[in-house]
């Protein structure tokens, strides 16, 4: 059980990391959109990245 979630956790920061490098990069996006709106979409989108990987994961093996 912890096991998962540790991947799951894991998985999810890397893919905010990797998606808070991308609003950085695009710049002018953060003056327009509010950070709370950043961080929600980052978080859901992070939140679903890992359970698909980790339910894709589970069936393969």
């Amino acid at each position: 059980m912890w096991k998962t979630i540790l991947i799951s956790a894991s998985l999810t920061g890397c893919f905010c990391a990797i998606f808070a490098l991308a609003v950085t990069a695009l710049g002018t996006l953060v003056t327009f959109v509010p950070g709370m709106i950043i961080a929600f979409v980052s978080g859901f989108c992070g939140s679903l990245f890992a359970a698909l990987v980790l339910r894709r994961s589970r069936d393969e093996g």
